[in-house]
């Protein structure tokens, strides 16, 4: 994941050369969302290659193609006198975003019990992912909304 995450990442550059921000944004956040999803139906018996490492080459290429679109994104619109508050805004929210997001999906999956001790990380893992990718697909929901209008009689094809 993290080899193919830094690969795409670098690539970013030339891909907006190519294609708009919004575009290659959107797409990350889709791809994340897929291999999350996928990944979420783990179990006991779930094969590695389909089951983990497929899915987790999607997450790499997602999270790659997302990051500097979606801080770019997040600074569109300030001024440039504003231009470090705008930052220090956009990089708070990643942070709050996550660790708010890490506590609900720890207590969702905190509340998974079979019974038996190896079901359970699988049942809790499963249902972290499964939240996972319930709130990426409120992300793919909020760029098409939020971010792809606001761009539309903008060509943006830079972070």
């Amino acid at each position: 994941m993290t080899l193919v995450n830094f690969v795409l990442a670098v690539q970013v550059p030339r891909l907006l050369e190519r294609a708009a921000r919004p575009l290659v944004l959107l797409t990350g956040v889709v791809l994340t969302t897929v291999g999350v999803a996928w990944l979420s139906r783990l179990d006991l018996h779930t094969p590695y290659l389909t089951g983990v490492a497929l899915p987790m080459v999607l997450i790499g290429s997602g999270r790659g193609l997302t990051l500097a679109p979606l801080t770019s994104s997040g600074g569109d619109g300030v001024a440039p006198a504003d231009a470090g508050v705008g930052s220090g805004l956009v990089n708070t929210v990643h942070q709050i975003g996550s660790a708010l997001s890490l506590s609900i999906l720890t207590a969702v999956a905190a509340s998974v019990s079979t019974g038996h001790a190896a079901e359970d990380i699988a049942a809790r893992s499963g249902t972290a992912l499964t939240g996972s990718a319930v709130l990426l697909a409120l992300a793919v929901m909020s760029v098409l909304t939020l971010i792809l209008p606001a761009r539309a009689t903008h060509n943006e094809r830079s972070l």
